[in-house]
């Protein structure tokens, strides 16, 4: 709104006219989501910004150990999934790392709960995958 509503005009035709006044400069045009439904919260959240914003950010609201069982998780899957040996190596290198420092330095929350990779065993589990793959690829 450019202007405060005057004294003694209705809450409801001051608000009414700045939103006619608007759509006739456009201002309503190409915003973001035009023309696309809306999205379906089945279920109401108090805290549905907070939680888009977070997820936008990158953000995590875990606690350092959980969080790191996910990451470990999923540093195990995408050393499967890598095109080297080399490159197995370093991904189960770097969260070894950060097992090992957590270990060493455990912070608030609930135990970790990991141990650290054994690299050469996932070396080998990771070759037996790339084997069937390129059996099944035949």
């Amino acid at each position: 709104m450019t202007e405060r509503k005057p004294p003694g005009v209705p809450f409801e035709s001051f608000v009414e006219k700045e939103i006619r006044e608007a759509q006739r400069r456009g201002e309503f045009d190409r915003l973001p989501g035009a023309g696309k439904p809306l999205p379906d919260d089945t279920a109401y959240d108090e805290l549905w910004w907070v939680k888009k914003k977070l997820a936008r950010e990158g953000v995590s609201l875990l606690p350092p150990t959980l969080a790191l069982r996910k990451e470990a998780e999923d540093a195990l899957a995408a050393a499967y999934a890598a095109p080297s040996e080399q490159e197995v190596r370093r991904i189960i290198g770097a969260v070894n790392t950060k097992i090992l420092d957590m270990m060493l330095k455990p912070p608030p929350g609930p135990p970790l709960g990991l141990k650290r990779y054994d690299v050469d065993e996932v070396v080998q589990e990771w070759r037996r995958r790339r084997a069937r793959r390129t059996e099944a690829g035949r």
